[in-house]
């Protein structure tokens, strides 16, 4: 079949292709212009995702340092409620006759009360004297002269109080017959 074509006709194929153009380029700008805002908005998608997991990533690193010091305060709390409650009953303990207390002076001045002198002399390593450090006695030097020395004390219920104990001290009888 033939079929003859004028220049009417091919003018109207001629505008309805170019019109046809047109609309595929602008459904192709279109459809790129709606590409590049998807991308735009699938980077910023991720970048937020990122963003909230390294944020969650941090927050678990605070949580468990937070959880761990937690747990140390709340070892060291109940270490020392431990020791508050052995201190109150020591304290609530009432003195018995005969009971000794070791007194620490520091150039004659009282520095520290325990409760036997082996604790005394333990504490001493805080002032710098070893554990095994080997005391001797003060002799006849006055407690003003020594920088450390420790004292015995004994609860006397009579006086309802410690009394100093005196160690004899051998002196030397100059001059006896």
């Amino acid at each position: 079949m033939i079929r003859i074509v004028t220049r009417k006709r091919l003018a109207l194929l001629e505008a309805d292709r170019h019109a046809a153009f047109e609309r595929a380029r602008e459904a192709t700008e279109a459809a790129r212009a709606a590409s590049r805002r998807h991308i735009t908005e699938l980077f910023a998608v991720t970048d937020r995702a990122e963003r909230a997991e390294a944020a969650t990533d941090e927050m678990r690193y605070l949580l468990a340092n937070a959880v761990k010091e937690a747990s140390a305060a709340e070892q060291r709390t109940l270490l020392e409620q431990i020791e508050l409650r052995r201190l109150r009953e020591e304290l609530a303990a009432e003195p018995v006759e005969g009971q000794a207390i070791t007194v620490l002076f520091h150039y004659g001045e009282p520095h520290a009360v325990y409760a036997s002198r082996e604790a005394a002399y333990a504490d001493m390593s805080v002032h710098g004297y070893p554990a095994d450090h080997v005391w001797g006695p003060r002799g006849e030097r006055s407690p003003y002269e020594c920088q450390w020395s420790c004292e015995a004390f004994i609860y006397s219920a009579a006086s309802n109080g410690f009394r100093r104990v005196y160690r004899a001290v051998a002196e030397s009888m100059r001059g006896a017959a």
